[in-house]
């Protein structure tokens, strides 16, 4: 079958793959939208972990089911689902610890376009479907379900770990589309002032649309300082890192406050060494400064608890989507939209009817 995998690093291509072969409790499905994710962009061009040869890439998925294992129960052939891009080892022990994103192994939740062929390709499987798949709620759009499935759970992921309390200054670093989930997610957890640290005009604009109260920019000046102006000396009480280089670890222990700050990072940071950690805003090692990494919390039930958040009109994902392309070919194209990011450029959603495959 027709697939877009990893050929080696830094390169990409169309392969002939083998079909994937149904599990008791598995599905296959054929995409009917994608969107290529900036962790398909790290693992394309930004090293990491050795990945298996012609690996089939992507995580972000709304799908057609085409069959399902024997011992499937609330899914049938035909259904469109929402197709999460995390899909925890659900029948690891240390699940039953709440181990979700690393129960059998680092990282075991994030299987799809990584530990196993992921969804830009004919058809794909997803193991344990009760378990993973989303139904999707009537009135829910595919752009909107699409954005859910990876984009809004990483953002909201982000302010959940923040440790947000009612009437908050938060500071949200890198105002992508992660970022700008977790500008929406702290606004709905009580958030009072939101500060966005980003650049791009559409990002800022979406910020502000959908809760940043103020924009800082890079461009302006040191953006510590700035935040340290603006809170009067005493610094943010939440700082989610969505973006940016190695240097912004640091930033946000120097601008989030001492004793009950927390720095909620949900970033991929590429390649190997070390972060840096302020010996001075870290007091030493004794700042009171709480630090969560996190890894986007997946399966059935949280997406489709994103997904209730569009039906009743709290959250409007769909505005993410700024490029739309057609066909199953055009995902390589997307994949590079992602990586190049043109200034009007937030997420790129691919199309495929197969009826004209």
């Amino acid at each position: 079958m027709k697939s877009f995998v990893l050929i080696e690093p830094g390169k990409v291509g169309w392969h002939d793959s083998p079909e994937p072969e149904l599990t008791p409790w598995g599905a296959i499905l054929r995409p009917v939208a994608v969107a290529p994710c900036s962790s398909d962009v790290h693992t394309v061009f930004g090293g990491g972990s050795r990945k298996a040869p012609n690996l089939i890439l992507g995580h972000e998925c709304i799908g057609q089911i085409l069959q399902v294992g024997q011992y499937v129960k609330d899914f049938k052939p035909g259904e469109i689902v929402a197709v999460p891009a995390i899909t925890p080892d659900w029948r690891a022990p240390s699940i039953q610890e709440g181990n979700f994103n690393h129960a059998s192994a680092p990282f075991s939740g994030h299987q799809l376009g990584r530990s196993q062929p992921g969804v830009f390709a004919e058809k794909f499987l997803i193991p344990d479907a009760d378990t993973t798949l989303a139904k999707i709620p009537q009135g829910v759009t595919i752009p909107q379900a699409l954005m859910c499935v990876d984009v809004v759970t990483t953002g909201f992921t982000g302010a959940e770990c923040a440790n947000i309390k009612f009437g908050d200054t938060v500071v949200v670093m890198g105002i992508g589309p992660i970022g700008l989930m977790a500008v929406e997610g702290a606004r709905h957890l009580g958030a009072a002032r939101i500060m966005a640290v980003g650049t791009r005009t559409v990002c800022v604009k979406l910020a502000r649309e959908f809760g940043a109260t103020d924009v800082i920019s890079y461009k302006e000046g040191d953006v510590v300082q700035q935040v340290l102006e603006r809170t009067g000396g005493v610094g943010a009480d939440s700082v989610i890192i969505c973006g940016g280089g190695d240097q912004v670890f640091s930033q946000a222990f120097d601008m989030v406050r001492y004793g009950i700050g927390t720095v909620s990072n949900v970033n991929y940071f590429g390649g190997t060494g070390s972060l840096p950690f302020p010996k001075f805003s870290g007091g030493r090692g004794m700042a009171g400064k709480t630090l969560r990494t996190e890894l986007a919390r997946g399966g059935r039930a949280r997406i489709e608890r994103m997904m209730k958040m569009v039906e009743y009109g709290r959250i409007h994902p769909e505005k993410l989507v700024t490029h739309c392309l057609s066909g199953l070919d055009k995902i390589e194209q997307a994949l590079y939209l992602m990586k190049e990011k043109p200034d009007d450029l937030v997420k790129v959603m691919v199309e495929i009817n197969w009826e004209r495959q």
